[in-house]
């Protein structure tokens, strides 16, 4: 009996190059759910690189004017224990960071009530054996795999492991599925300076920034998307997708002409008064700021998006004599930055140092005492320069001993005080590195996305776009490698949970 595998295909057409590579190599029945554009599914209805038992497109079966089921949102929540408010408030489209329509509690819950009934019947219909898919971004896909993993279909999540250049495959975001301990792994012996040297190979710093400074920075292609969305495009997206209500042409031109002229304005407030050189006079403890409207923070911490908070809370809990140094992360620049006034009241809270985000991390860590960071890759680069660290949540490097887990704010004093007096020991760095190999293969996947946005999106600052067989072919082929290895990788995947199926 063949396999069945369900992938969620959104604008990122990673898993379409992956459906398509497997295909090649398995022989499984494909399902997909699309959540695209309106143009975008013009090339998916007509398509025929990759073959379909059935699909279904998401937006297609989400109306504005559906009636809203409590009692079957209620019942949905206890059948699979899960909290949709949860994913609604982080939902970046429905509160916080929309500029173009405040949604309403009504249209919040009828929307949930559509989704939730849309997946149970296709799950119902299509009985998957596998839900692939990348990291999970938006409320939605999210919602589907948490149904996913309380009817017990495998899932496979492809991320990166906080090392640059290297991907790996999970059931759950960030993690490892191993029982493997640190204690395991065999060491040489080697030196912290031999250890930094690995990281150099493994410049996480060096690849975000890399694609955050290349994301949407062409003026010549983002004259060209303007001409297309503003002269060319139809904008239908206006009336059948929630995600662009309120989008109108002229409203989104208003905003893209003011976004750009606070970004400056943004720009030269971090220049004057965020800190560019780091003289290592005083005691202090690092907290980098995770970028806003993202999913590590929405998705993977959704109850620390506040980062204001999280800074006072830190400053409330440090010995007397330490300052924190609170850097903004340079990938913030996709976001516009943040507001002014919010870096004022960064700047306000007494014992805070703002941090410029053209300062490499490597001179932070070799002069700070101690790391504290939500889910960032912070606390773990730290370790390689000898310096303990904390995280707020869940992730695979919270398995080395200098690293601490936070579980209560109450505790963060106590906490804070304790991780100062740890040691790190460089036999547990070389035997975390040997688990990260041992869990992941090669695989550039942020290249991947850049090319898709260079290759599709006019650099990325346009995603409604029309896109031709001919063009998705040249685009399967110049990334053959990194979408061939990945489809070995998932098959080798599904092959070893068919066989172990506990994991």
């Amino acid at each position: 009996m063949k396999d069945k595998v369900i992938f969620w295909l959104d604008q990122d057409f990673t898993y379409y190059g992956i459906a398509n590579y497997l295909q090649k190599k398995a022989d499984c029945d494909f399902f997909a759910i699309i959540d695209v554009t309106n143009k975008v599914k013009t090339f998916f209805k007509e398509q025929e690189l990759v073959e379909f038992k059935k699909t279904w497109y998401y937006f297609e079966n989400i109306s504005r004017k559906e009636e809203i089921d409590l009692e079957y949102l209620q019942n949905f929540e206890k059948k699979y224990n899960i909290n949709l408010w949860e994913l609604a408030i982080n939902e970046r489209i429905f509160y916080n960071y929309n500029h173009f329509h405040n949604f309403s509690d009504e249209e919040i819950l009828s929307i949930l009530t559509q989704e939730c009934k849309l997946f149970e019947s296709i799950l119902d219909e299509a009985k998957p054996d596998f839900f692939l898919t990348k990291q999970l971004s938006q409320h939605k896909d999210s919602l589907f795999y948490k149904i996913c993993k309380a009817r017990g279909i495998k899932v496979i999540i492809l991320s990166q492991p906080k090392f640059a250049y290297h991907a790996t495959l999970s059931s759950e975001s960030q993690k490892f599925d191993t029982t493997d301990r640190l204690s395991d792994f065999q060491i040489e012996g080697k030196s912290f300076g031999e250890l930094r040297d690995v990281l150099k190979s493994y410049d996480g710093y060096k690849q975000v920034n890399n694609a955050g400074m290349n994301f949407a920075a062409s003026n010549t292609k983002k004259i060209k998307a303007a001409i297309d969305f503003l002269l060319l495009s139809k904008n239908t997206n206006l009336k059948t997708h929630y995600t662009y209500f309120g989008r109108s042409k002229f409203r989104v031109l208003k905003h893209e002409l003011t976004a750009s002229l606070k970004k400056r304005m943004r720009e030269k407030f971090i220049d004057k008064h965020f800190l560019k050189n780091i003289n290592g006079k005083e005691k202090f403890i690092y907290f980098p700021l995770g970028v806003d409207e993202e999913r590590t923070l929405l998705i993977d911490s959704p109850f620390l998006t506040n980062q204001i908070e999280m800074i006072r809370n830190i400053v409330k809990s440090m010995p007397i004599d330490y300052k924190l140094y609170v850097k903004e992360a340079p990938s913030q620049r996709i976001r516009k930055w943040r507001k002014i006034s919010e870096y004022k009241e960064m700047l306000k809270i007494p014992n805070v140092r703002m941090v410029h985000p053209s300062v490499h991390p490597k001179e932070i860590y070799e002069k700070c005492s101690l790391v504290i960071t939500i889910i960032g890759s912070a606390a773990l680069e730290a370790a390689f320069y000898e310096k303990p660290s904390m995280v707020f949540t869940d992730i695979n490097y919270a398995i080395l001993p200098s690293v601490m887990k936070i579980d209560s704010i109450d505790m963060l004093a106590d906490s804070i005080n304790k991780s100062l007096q740890t040691k790190v020991l460089p036999e547990d760095l070389e035997r975390y590195i040997s688990l990260v190999e041992k869990n992941s293969f090669i695989a550039d996947i942020f290249a991947l996305r850049t090319n898709q946005h260079n290759h599709f999106h006019y650099g990325g600052h346009l995603i409604d776009v029309e896109i031709s067989t001919e063009k998705m072919e040249e685009f399967l082929e110049q990334n053959k490698e990194t979408l061939d290895i990945l489809a070995k990788k998932n098959l080798e995947r599904m092959k070893f949970l068919k066989i172990n199926k506990s994991s």
